[in-house]
């Protein structure tokens, strides 16, 4: 499954060259992920209120080319593994239109409850494997 997430680059996004700060990325990546989810019927603020966190444990990105202020981009969002323990996502980052990748990236999660790694409950798990597919 892929889902792809539309963000309009603002202002403040940009650095004193002009382009894209190279840490929006990774705050779009989380975007993504969140939508991603979303998708799938998660609701983060249920998993949150039953005391299961998802901190992230490993992130990379590689940038192509840079992104400048008021560029639509699409944000491609898939996973690559979805256990009951972790989940990992691929992003590539285009300007809408473009077959061009900007920048790309992966990031990995691990469920935790009172601080410690958790298999994650069924009522969750069962609407994670959609997406694996």
């Amino acid at each position: 499954m892929i889902v792809k997430t539309l963000h309009r680059v603002k202002f403040f996004d940009t650095d004193v060259m002009g382009v894209v700060h190279h840490s929006n990325y990774i705050r779009w990546f989380e975007t993504g992920r969140v939508e991603f989810l979303r998708a799938l019927g998660i609701d983060l603020n249920e998993m949150m209120s039953d005391g299961i966190l998802f901190p992230i444990v490993e992130i990379s990105a590689k940038f192509h080319a840079p992104a400048k202020f008021d560029d639509e981009l699409e944000i491609e969002t898939s996973a690559e593994a979805l256990t009951k323990a972790k989940m990992k996502f691929n992003y590539a980052i285009r300007r809408c239109g473009e077959e061009k990748i900007l920048a790309e990236g992966t990031s990995t999660n691990v469920f935790t409850n009172g601080g410690k790694i958790c298999r994650l409950p069924d009522k969750y798990f069962s609407k994670l494997v959609k997406g694996a597919s």
